[in-house]
């Protein structure tokens, strides 16, 4: 069983995949008050100082509710083998305003402090594939030689272009501290590739410390849209459904077998939930699975097809945007995805309760890592530290 930190938690879907994969949480940090309501309303409670560690992958996760930028994180040194979190993705996200280094709330700063404080024997960073759009490359590449040397700091007044200058120099030296490195790993990933129902392109930083000589390669992806279209068209998805197949839905052209699973779709992930009832009335059985009114589509936002996996699960600036959260019924008609859907198509167990109102739920699942695509990176990251032990 590892340790593990986890920064920028938000409604938990990271910190859910590492105690999944038999990380035992000893710190984790949250500002926004309501992702810190859902953490604990869950699995976390509130971090004391005078308290012990936890000692059992069953203990309460501590939890330090506010800015990250305040945390001392130098009790824990030589402690922890995962350091994980999805720094704030505003800044660099294609839905939002994409102000890169000059946003306040480029999380990314802390998280560095984080390692240089904690020198922890693994990373592992997710964030919005937009981060690699050309006009962001020059600072994405600068991340990674920050992740790959920590302990390079920026000093006051250093802009990062200068600091990534001298990055570039001290990694061109053969004879640093291997103590004082991480050999780092980008992956552009599909969560549906890993058997999450939706079409979400992240970028995750996988690293190891370089003393312990660890060679790693990325989890194969186990699901394909090919090997869904197969099942659409031998009629094997809809046997699994008890249902006539849906011409619609059904592609004109196959590729070869490339004998992975197919891909999980909306319906997939709905299963068994039911039709919520009248607009804004609690389900007398599901959590969060409420009717909500005002569903629309419009050009540039078209709604969830049944068959296919879910559109990006979004926050929004404003909320969750209007075709992304709307799904189309067998008859025809649309209506929002409740919240409950929703954290299905995240992979969220119908057990994990969400705090506050709708908008706020939806904002916390729209910012979270899916629960499945975090447990499989971290079980792969779990397997390379045992091996180094």
């Amino acid at each position: 069983m590892g340790t593990s930190v986890e920064l920028f938690a938000g409604g938990g879907g990271l910190a859910m995949a590492l105690h999944d994969a038999g990380f035992r949480h000893l710190l984790v940090n949250e500002f926004a008050p309501r992702a810190c309501q859902t953490l604990l309303a869950n699995k976390a409670a509130p971090h004391r100082d005078e308290a012990p560690l936890p000692k059992r992958l069953s203990d309460k996760w501590p939890l330090i509710q506010g800015d990250v930028r305040e945390v001392d994180f130098t009790g824990l040194t030589g402690q922890v083998d995962l350091l994980a979190g999805g720094p704030p993705c505003q800044p660099f996200s294609l839905g939002g305003l994409a102000r890169g280094d000059t946003d306040d709330r480029n999380g990314f700063p802390w998280f560095f402090r984080a390692m240089r404080e904690i020198q922890p024997r693994a990373i592992l960073c997710e964030n919005v594939i937009g981060l690699m759009r050309p006009s962001f490359r020059d600072y994405f590449d600068y991340i990674t030689r920050e992740l790959s040397a920590p302990f390079e700091q920026r000093v006051e007044g250093e802009s990062w272009v200068d600091h990534n200058k001298r990055l570039v120099k001290t990694l061109a030296h053969p004879n640093s501290d291997p103590s004082e490195r991480y050999d780092v790993h980008v992956v552009p990933v599909n969560a549906a590739d890993y058997g999450v129902p939706q079409l979400r392109r992240r970028v995750l930083m996988v690293a190891f410390r370089r003393d312990l000589e660890i060679e790693w390669r990325p989890p194969r992806a186990t699901h394909s849209d090919t090997a869904l279209a197969h099942a659409l068209v031998d009629g094997s998805y809809w046997d699994e459904h008890d249902m006539a197949p849906r011409p619609d839905a059904i592609p004109a052209v196959l590729g070869p077998v490339d004998g992975l699973r197919r891909w999980r779709t909306l319906r997939d992930a709905i299963r068994g939930l039911g039709e919520p009832g009248p607009d804004k009335v609690e389900h007398p059985d599901v959590d969060a699975h409420i009717r909500w009114p005002g569903a629309r589509i419009y050009a540039g936002h078209t709604p969830n097809l049944l068959d296919r996996p879910a559109k990006t699960v979004k926050a929004g600036v404003h909320g969750v945007p209007g075709g992304e959260s709307v799904m189309r019924l067998d008859d025809g008609s649309i209506r929002y995805m409740t919240v409950r859907e929703t954290a299905r198509v995240m992979t969220f167990p119908d057990t994990w309760k969400l705090a506050g109102p709708r908008g706020e739920q939806m904002r916390q699942l729209g910012n979270a890592v899916p629960r499945l695509l975090g447990e499989v990176f971290a079980t792969s990251v779990a397997s390379a530290l045992r091996g180094a032990r």
